[in-house]
């Protein structure tokens, strides 16, 4: 074996059979704690616990099964193996059905324990190892918000602060300025960060099934289904486009905003669940039409706490940064080199209003890349200016989805993988240039 000794708990009454065992396991090179009973197991053991649990079924007081929930319930993930007696299989096979990672009855081979140990050791220590990446990449990638100036500073101070709290958020801000980022970072800053993160975007408020896909169906003739609120469970739920809940759903969703509980189709009763819900929206409080009875809109129901996220108008000093950010992620996918920044984009980088946002700007930043702006200089001689960067950025656009399209026979979800983009984006971006999947159908 390689590394470090992995730590097992033994949790055995046989006062014997616990000693051979331990000494059996120690001889391979494990480090073992032995425990006669359970309760002294559980309050040793923790989430960074990086070995194995090997546990008798019969023990006193609490037993085996048991003490195999209540570690679940601290770490989902924790390695079990049980050892029983023969009137003990069945159960030892449901625990297996659980998760737990193997069982023997007694008398059983040390050999063979021993092996098992080894393979739950290293499955472990994979688990372990993951949780370590993905914490470091959750703090490099999102220790700092794009940009140098001084709104920059604050909101990322104040996402910060909200995000150590569970309380619940509205996101304001205009088309393209990063809501749905900021809300995601949030997630992963947060205690709720290894739970799921479930978008409701505008595609499913649209939806003819947008119930069913929301709320789920609870048990009809042996049929169910989870919806997606139900999948946010114990994470963090993001209404997208919050402010485009119809009519018909806005009742239903009261009850997940002020109580926390959701009736899914064809059940009885609402259930309860655990979610943090952020909303991201482009009005504010008080911008938005009263609801038909007059009151508060759905989305300032939700109370919280509201971050209002700033145009790249009014924060003019971070353009060339994330423009260089952008550049250099264009610059990794498509394998090319950009030249260097001539002083006519210099100039329309500065001055341009940016009225799409982080989107128009990466969508120059492709173009920059690809050599595209070049073509923005004016026709010497001829009278005429060549057409806007803007033009010339949605016309290359306009090629690159149609040929897709061609190319997918107007499948979404092909043209979705090609140009990894979310189903909402490439539909906004099919909208603006007029441009139907089904005329590219055979």
């Amino acid at each position: 074996m390689t590394g470090t000794n992995p730590p097992v708990m033994l949790i055995e009454d046989d006062d014997a059979l616990r000693e051979a065992t331990a000494q059996a396991l120690a001889l391979e090179g494990f480090s073992v704690e032995e425990f006669a009973e359970a309760g002294s197991a559980l309050r040793r053991f923790d989430e960074d616990f990086a070995g194995v649990v090997v546990t008798d079924v019969r023990l006193p007081g609490m037993d085996g099964i048991e003490l195999f929930e209540r570690l679940r319930e601290r770490d989902s993930e924790v390695q079990a193996i049980f050892t029983t007696g023969h009137g003990d299989v069945a159960m030892a096979v449901e625990a297996m059905k659980s998760g737990a990672a193997d069982f023997f009855t007694k008398p059983y081979p040390s050999g063979a324990l021993i092996e098992a140990v080894r393979r739950a050791a290293e499955k472990r220590a994979l688990v372990i190892e993951n949780r370590r990446l993905r914490e470091a990449l959750r703090h490099n990638a999102t220790t700092y918000l794009l940009g140098s100036s001084d709104q920059v500073h604050r909101l990322d101070r104040l996402v910060s602060e909200v995000a150590r709290t569970d309380i619940d958020i509205r996101i304001i801000g205009e088309n393209g300025v990063g809501k749905s980022f900021l809300a995601k970072r949030i997630h992963d800053l947060s205690g709720r960060h290894d739970r799921p993160f479930v978008a409701i975007d505008i595609g499913v408020w649209s939806n003819g099934d947008a119930e069913l896909l929301l709320f789920g169906r609870d048990r009809v003739e042996g049929l169910s289904r989870s919806g997606l609120i139900e999948r946010a469970q114990g994470g963090t739920l993001l209404l997208d486009d919050a402010d485009a809940v119809p009519p018909g759903l806005q009742g239903r969703f009261r009850a997940l905003l002020e109580n926390r509980t959701f009736q899914a189709l064809g059940a009885e009763r609402p259930r309860a669940i655990d979610i943090r819900i952020i909303a991201v929206t482009r009005s504010g409080l008080g911008e938005r039409e009263p609801t038909e009875e007059g009151g508060q809109s759905l989305v300032d129901r939700l109370g919280g706490v509201a971050i209002s996220v700033p145009a790249l108008r009014e924060r003019r000093e971070d353009v060339a940064i994330i423009f260089r950010y952008f550049v250099s992620q264009f610059e990794n996918q498509l394998g090319v080199q950009a030249a260097p920044l001539s002083k006519e984009d210099w100039t329309y980088l500065q001055s341009h209003g940016w009225p799409g946002n982080l989107r128009e700007l990466r969508d120059f930043a492709r173009a920059f890349v690809l050599g595209l702006t070049r073509l923005t200089q004016p026709i010497t001689g001829s009278g005429m200016e060549s057409p806007s960067l803007r033009e010339l950025v949605l016309a290359f656009e306009k090629n690159i989805l149609e040929d897709a399209l061609r190319k997918t026979d107007g499948q979404i979800a092909a043209v979705q993988r090609m140009l990894s983009l979310k189903r909402k984006t490439l539909y906004d971006k099919l909208a603006r240039h007029d441009l139907k999947p089904q005329d590219f159908r055979n």
